[in-house]
């Protein structure tokens, strides 16, 4: 039995989270940019802590697991 969670959590916190797709933190222009398409290194930055931190709690703190057999 394989555990898929951590693939399909990563994937789509990574899709979701990737700067400039559907928000930025921090934007160009103002603290946060919804749709821009650009990105920083500040940005970068932020979203990936923020990626971190959520892909350890929804894995780590809340033992999600999903099993294909």
């Amino acid at each position: 039995m394989a555990d898929w969670a951590p693939v399909l959590v990563g994937v789509v916190l990574f899709v979701l989270l990737s700067p400039g797709l559907l928000f930025q933190l921090p934007g160009h222009y103002r603290p946060v940019d919804f749709g821009g398409m650009k990105t920083n290194g500040k940005s970068i930055a932020v979203h990936t802590l923020m990626f971190f931190a959520i892909f350890a709690v929804l894995i780590m703190a809340l033992h999600l697991h999903i099993y294909t057999g």
